[in-house]
């Protein structure tokens, strides 16, 4: 594999879905209200994909110090796990797309004001804190919680309040929904990692509860995702 391509790799496009859905409800739900802002929303996609690669690098970098990344694991390639990038590379390249992503939300905070800056400050701070950090997020069963509001409440709120300076219910519940989607992914993904993570002491909620509890968490997110579009039609 060349560097482009073990890039590429650490990048996990397949990933950026995740980062780009809830800026696309967001804009949704501005144009369906009248308040539809083309700059905003294009800053807030930059912005939401930005932090999503720098949360991957970050992951990539800090399961490999931590031990969780073992040569046996089992998904996709990692690239520092896999040599492909030494890790002091991977880390600097984590900070210059978070760096990226924090100048993209100086224009942000620019029209959002104040909101913006905690919602963006936190967001920088969570996507190191998730696997890095004196307490990770993900080692201490608090990666569920981190992705169904990071990646549901305050990426389609931000999203609209860039755009409208106010957050209604409507977008919130929308919220609400996409935030379950994209847990279910990280559950499926704690699932296929239960044993890899116990021996690296990566205590995930799979981890801790069992197989059984995280697929009735899987089941629960995935109606949640499917109900809550309804109830905003009902609404």
């Amino acid at each position: 594999m060349n560097r482009a391509s073990a890039w590429m790799q650490a990048a996990r496009p397949k990933t950026l879905t995740a980062a780009a859905a809830p800026v696309l409800v967001g804009a949704g739900l501005a144009e369906a209200h009248g308040v539809f802002a083309l700059f905003p929303v294009l800053a807030a996609f930059a912005g939401a994909l930005l932090i999503q690669i720098g949360t991957n690098l970050a992951n990539d970098y800090y399961d490999f110090v931590r031990g969780a990344d073992a040569p046996d694991r089992v998904g996709p390639v990692r690239v520092t796990q896999a040599g492909l990038i030494p890790p002091t590379q991977v880390w600097w390249g984590m900070v210059v797309v978070l760096a990226a992503a924090a100048s993209v939300g100086v224009y942000l905070v620019i029209v959002g004001g104040w909101p913006i800056v905690w919602i963006g400050t936190a967001s920088l701070v969570c996507a190191v804190a998730y696997t890095g950090g004196p307490y990770p997020l993900a080692y201490h069963g608090l990666g569920d919680p981190f992705v169904f509001v990071f990646f549901g409440l305050v990426a389609v709120g931000g999203t609209y309040w860039v755009q409208a300076l106010a957050a209604p219910g409507d977008v919130l519940l929308a919220g609400v929904g996409i935030g379950a989607l994209s847990t279910a992914i990280l559950v499926a993904n704690n699932l296929r990692d239960l044993e890899t993570d116990g021996s690296a002491g990566k205590r995930t909620l799979a981890v801790r509860f069992g197989r059984n509890w995280s697929r009735a968490e899987y089941a629960v997110l995935i109606a949640v995702g499917f109900v809550v579009p309804v109830l905003g039609v009902a609404v």
